[in-house]
């Protein structure tokens, strides 16, 4: 299967080498130092006890790959319109889309069926670029679990084996379809964990009741979760905030069970830093809008407080203002 990887930063990098164990035909569009990098030395992927290093197709012009039989968008959500623009040389009458990012998806109201079918999200897709250039029957659902870093140009680590890292796809229109069964067969019986989901958008808010309550904590402080998290107080604020959310996925017809406490535990033991802290020490925009700003306006249209939530949510987008890697609000 000839797959691009659109984005090939920390998680797009993991996914286009699990793609290349699995021997599919993998090519990547990355940019700058990193895709120096690439074409130098080959792409590096590490986790415990277990390195990847390849040489795929790489370029900053799509046009260079060529028609695809899928792609997967790994992209920040912020980068959709420049996707949205770029991406029409891959495509194919047949190509599907991945998108494989974080937060509420642009594509959301898309076969959802209902009053709310066909509904555009105007702050996650502006001027609705990629639903009329690419095209929302395009689009695949997808929710990655993997502690991906971009350690050097062309060298990406992993914080725990493949086996133990998950990648979930689905339908926006729910159940299953023959390009989403050939996705996921295309990465083969190895060791990354590849779910077809028969509602993508059960995944979409669990994850996301993560990134809500990690997110803004990791921008405003850049620590690595387990210093984040060794403070009883701000365990405490992520209690009030994972509540908060899981009131928002309830209302949008999504009830999430997940043990906060063992979160909490997971996250003192953890390494790893929130990709919205390591965006913010490295001086990258912050993927705000997708996973808190968008969740929020959907509890207010619902009724649902989120005073918490609200504050902090607030306090990261005010210093991601002063750092000039969110722009200011225009009253």
């Amino acid at each position: 299967m000839k797959v691009c990887v659109f984005g090939a930063g920390a998680i797009g990098s993991f996914l286009a080498a699990a793609l290349h164990r699995a021997g599919q035909d993998v090519s990547v569009v990355a940019r700058g130092e990193h895709l120096e990098a690439i074409r130098a030395n080959g792409l590096r992927v590490s986790a415990p006890g277990e390195t990847t290093t390849f040489r795929p197709a790489c370029s900053a012009a799509p046009a260079d790959l060529g028609v695809q039989d899928a792609v997967l968008v790994t992209t920040k959500a912020h980068a959709l319109p420049q996707v949205a623009w770029a991406i029409a040389p891959l495509l194919g009458p047949q190509t599907s889309v991945a998108f494989v990012v974080n937060g509420v998806p642009w594509w959301y109201f898309h076969g959802i069926g209902g009053e709310q079918e066909g509904r555009r999200l105007e702050k996650l897709d502006p001027g609705g670029l990629a639903w009329d250039r690419i095209g929302p029957q395009r689009a695949i659902g997808g929710v990655v679990s993997a502690p991906a870093t971009v350690v050097a140009p062309g060298v990406v680590e992993v914080g725990r084996p493949a086996a133990r890292c998950d990648l979930t796809l689905g339908e926006p229109a729910n159940g299953s379809t023959p390009r989403l069964r050939a996705l996921v067969a295309a990465f083969g019986e190895g060791d990354l964990q590849v779910h077809a989901s028969h509602d993508i958008r059960a995944p979409i808010w669990s994850k996301l009741v993560l990134n809500i309550t990690t997110g803004p904590l990791a921008a405003l402080t850049e620590g690595r979760l387990k210093d984040i998290f060794a403070s009883e107080i701000v365990a405490d604020a992520r209690r009030r905030m994972h509540a908060e959310a899981q009131a928002i996925a309830a209302a949008m017809g999504y009830p999430v069970q997940l043990d906060v406490e063992a979160m909490i535990a997971a996250a003192r033991q953890s390494e790893h830093r929130a990709s919205m802290g390591q965006d913010m020490m490295q001086g990258r925009p912050l993927e705000l809008d997708a996973m808190c700003i968008v969740p929020l306006e959907l509890a207010r249209s619902r009724g649902v407080a989120t005073p918490t939530l609200d504050l902090l949510v607030e306090l990261a987008r005010l210093r991601a203002v002063q750092e000039n890697l969110y722009p200011p609000r225009v009253y």
